[in-house]
């Protein structure tokens, strides 16, 4: 099982002005796979409390996964990025250059997402839209590969599942 936990960053959501759409949609398409969730938050767009959210995620034992939802576009209070790079300890750009792919074939927005990936311990990190369309539609672009990134990320000597080359 892959332990993930989701932290919706929001201020209507925190402040209870709004209801979470975008985590019911990323629950039920983790749902068909081997996650299962451990942890839920919601935060303002703070980027020291964003920061302080995904460290405590990432640094505690029990996560594998911390999929973050909102706080990714050109706002000036969009800083989940920010955040995020300011905790990771290796970048995985190819799974957020795949979402942006992904979103970009149905709504040209999402090639303007600020989104990022990458590892801090061994856990997994990654960015996704606050919208429920978007989010969904993001993680399902990477779904199938995050059980490998998983598994060479809590290896030593990993070689991305293929076999060792002569």
């Amino acid at each position: 099982m892959i332990r993930t936990a989701l932290l919706t960053v929001s201020d209507r959501t925190a402040s209870g002005e709004r209801e979470d759409r975008s985590v019911q949609g990323v629950r039920e398409l983790l749902a068909t796979g081997p996650f299962v969730e451990v942890d839920y938050l919601v935060v303002p767009s703070e980027q020291a409390m964003i920061r302080s959210k995904l460290r405590l995620l990432a640094d505690g034992e029990g996560v594998d996964l911390v999929l973050t939802t909102g706080g990714i576009g050109l706002g000036l209070r969009d800083r989940t990025p920010e955040a995020t790079l300011d905790v990771l300890e290796r970048h995985l750009p190819g799974l957020a250059e795949r979402m942006r792919a992904a979103g970009g074939e149905h709504d040209p927005a999402a090639w303007l997402s600020r989104a990022v990936a990458g590892v801090r311990k061994t856990t997994l990190l990654l960015n996704l839209p606050g919208d429920p369309e978007g989010a969904v539609r993001a993680l399902g672009s990477v779904i199938d590969v995050l059980p490998l990134a998983l598994e060479v990320i809590g290896s030593e000597s990993a070689s991305l599942g293929r076999p060792p080359r002569p």
